[in-house]
């Protein structure tokens, strides 16, 4: 799954059993949390700072997704009830643009490469 928040972009998928590494079964239980940008990460862990404390932050440059968290899927699902409920605004990438000021201005404009990307598949 991609998430495009205020706080930042993520690909939350289901982390793998044991070591996590290649080949292992996919744990149902358990989040993986991936980011390009560590402050997306950071912002999410400071939103959600009494749910995700214990979520430290593991850089792997060489992975297509350079941070990653892991959290409990009980505790992500209240993630995303969180998220959902702190939504306060019209126009996503304008109130990105608000929250983030002059800091989240590359994140502002890859939102508006990815809907224009999308906004053809509407054109087909």
């Amino acid at each position: 799954m991609w998430l495009f928040t205020k706080h930042g972009f993520y690909s939350a998928v289901c982390a793998r059993q044991g070591s996590g590494g290649p080949g292992q079964p996919v744990d149902p239980d358990r989040i993986m949390v991936r980011a390009r940008v560590r402050q997306h990460l950071q912002s999410l862990k400071d939103r959600f700072a009494d749910l995700l404390a214990d979520c430290e932050i593991m850089e792997s440059p060489s992975t297509d997704y350079a941070y990653r968290i892991f959290v409990p899927k009980p505790i992500w699902t209240q993630v995303m009830v969180g998220l959902t409920a702190e939504l306060d605004y019209d126009n996503f990438k304008s109130k990105v643009a608000r929250h983030q000021g002059s800091a989240g201005d590359a994140y502002e404009h890859a939102l508006h490469d990815v809907w224009s990307v999308m906004y053809k598949l509407q054109q087909e």
